[in-house]
C-alpha cells in the first residue's frame, strides 16, 4: 500500500525548515549506510545526533502525530527519529531495500520497519529527476510530491532515487513500526476506517449501519494488534 499525504506541513513551515536547513552542514549520506548500500547511495545528510536535524526532527514527529491519515494508514507504535537528505549534481541512491530492525540514535530503543515515510521539502519545480521509485507487485511507482507532502509505503518493498541532474531534492524520511504488522490487515483496517469517515458525514455518527462497521474496525483491530 503506498499512499500519499498531504499537508504534513503547511508551505510557511516547508520555508522556516529550508531556511534552517539550506545553510545547514550536510555529510556524505554513505558514511550511514550498510556495506551493501554503501556502493548504491551517493547524497548528503545531516548528522541526526545534532542540530538542526533534532529541532526539525521533532516537529516532523509532532505533525504526524496529529494527522489523521497517518495514523489511519500507519498505525504508529514506534517512530524512528526523522533524517534529513539532500540529493543534488547526479545524487541517486540505487535500487535498495530498508534493513528490517534500526536502532534508535538515542539507543533506547529498536524498531522494525513496517512503513517507511518521505517527507518532500523542495517542490518538484525546483529540481529535475529525484523521483522516489517503489516497486510493488503491479510494476513501478514514481513519486514526485510537492513540498509538505509525504508519502507512506512499505518498507518492505525495493525502491530508489533516480539520479537529480538540476538543483536540490531536500527530504525528511523515517520509518515506523506499526501495531498491525501484517501489510493485508493494515490495509484492510485503513480501507475500513476510510469508509466509516467518509460516511459518518452524509448519515451521521448514530447511524446503526455505521455503528456496526466502527463495531467491525475495532474488534478487527483488538485482534490483530501487537502493542
Amino acid at each position: 500500500m503506498l499512499i500519499a499525504i498531504p499537508a504534513v506541513l503547511t508551505k510557511d513551515e516547508v520555508a522556516q525548515f529550508r531556511a534552517r536547513l539550506d545553510g545547514a552542514d550536510w555529510q556524505d549520506g554513505a558514511a550511514t549506510a550498510g556495506a551493501v548500500a554503501r556502493r548504491q547511495k551517493r547524497n548528503l545528510q545531516l548528522d541526526d545526533r545534532a542540530e538542526p536535524a533534532l529541532s526539525l526532527g521533532a516537529l516532523v514527529l509532532a505533525k504526524v502525530q496529529a494527522h489523521p491519515l497517518f495514523i489511519s494508514a500507519a498505525l504508529p507504535r514506534k517512530i524512528f527519529p526523522p533524517k534529513f537528505n539532500r540529493y543534488e549534481g547526479g545524487g541517486t541512491y540505487g535500487a535498495h531495500v530498508d534493513s528490517a530492525l534500526m536502532r534508535a540514535p538515542s539507543g533506547d530503543f529498536t524498531v522494525r520497519s513496517d512503513l517507511s515515510a518521505t517527507l518532500f521539502l523542495s517542490e518538484p519545480e525546483e529540481y529535475d529527476g529525484g523521483e522516489l521509485e517503489i516497486e510493488g507487485a503491479f510494476g513501478v511507482q514514481r513519486v514526485k510530491l510537492p513540498a509538505g507532502d509525504m508519502v507512506l509505503y512499505p518498507s518492505s518493498s525495493l525502491h530508489r532515487v533516480t539520479p537529480v541532474t538540476r538543483g536540490a531534492r531536500i527530504a525528511s524520511f523515517f520509518w515506523i513500526e506499526s501495531l498491525v504488522a501484517d501489510e493485508g490487515a493494515r490495509t484492510l483496517l485503513f480501507d475500513l476506517d476510510q469508509a466509516v469517515q467518509g460516511l459518518t458525514p452524509a448519515v451521521g455518527v448514530e447511524d446503526a449501519d455505521l455503528l456496526k462497521l466502527t463495531h467491525v474496525y475495532h474488534n478487527l483491530l483488538r485482534r490483530w494488534a501487537r502493542t
